[in-house]
């Protein structure tokens, strides 16, 4: 995993080496610096957004782009996204089925109540008999959307501090690019400009 980045604000005269070990994963991490330009080799995308967002701030610069190659955070991310395009499958199907089941049941008060009225209790036990299914099945199809509505917001919840996590590779207006961009790309559901934008950037 790479980001490099280049600013007028980074101004050393001479090249930067250093080869660390992140005490937060144990994984290497590799900071490089020529003049103009700074790359930073970690797989930890949060520790190098910390970096990135602690050096814009102690070197006072206000706009800063990067690029970012995270191989595996966006085979992850994409894992993810699936799994959100299932759930919303699932939660229109299980709409789908309970506008039906509905319409089904004012069908069967109706008939029930009329069986009622010409005095016909077996028809009327039938018509009760079937309500009491559907009920049970509109039950079950509930308990359904609640789980799959649960983990459909924690798979949103991961795509934001996705987002969140790109956008702060980046400093100032390319930082709001990014975020703007990525989210116009989930709405758009542009797999592949998403992993452009984050990788990239937006501008």
């Amino acid at each position: 995993a790479v980001v490099s980045t280049q600013s007028t604000g980074l101004t050393a005269q001479q090249e930067l080496d250093v080869r660390l070990v992140a005490l937060r994963t144990g994984s290497p991490l590799f900071i490089r610096m020529i003049p103009g330009t700074l790359s930073i080799h970690c797989e930890d995308i949060d520790l190098v957004g910390d970096i990135v967002q602690a050096l814009a701030s102690s070197l006072n610069i206000e706009n800063l782009q990067s690029t970012a190659v995270y191989p595996s955070f966006t085979t992850n991310l994409r894992d993810v996204l699936l799994k959100v395009d299932d759930y919303h499958t699932v939660r229109q199907k299980l709409t789908a089925e309970m506008a039906d089941h509905s319409n089904l049941i004012r069908s069967l008060v109706v008939r029930g109540e009329d069986s009622r009225l010409m005095y016909d209790m077996n028809g009327m036990k039938q018509c009760y008999l079937k309500l009491f299914d559907l009920n049970r099945d509109l039950v079950n199809g509930y308990n359904i959307r609640c789980n799959n509505h649960t983990e459909l917001l924690s798979c949103l919840r991961i795509v934001n501090q996705a987002i969140t996590k790109a956008g702060r590779l980046r400093v100032g207006k390319p930082k709001t690019q990014v975020v703007t961009a990525s989210r116009e790309a989930i709405k758009q559901n542009d797999v592949e400009k998403l992993f452009k934008v984050i990788e990239s950037g937006a501008g």
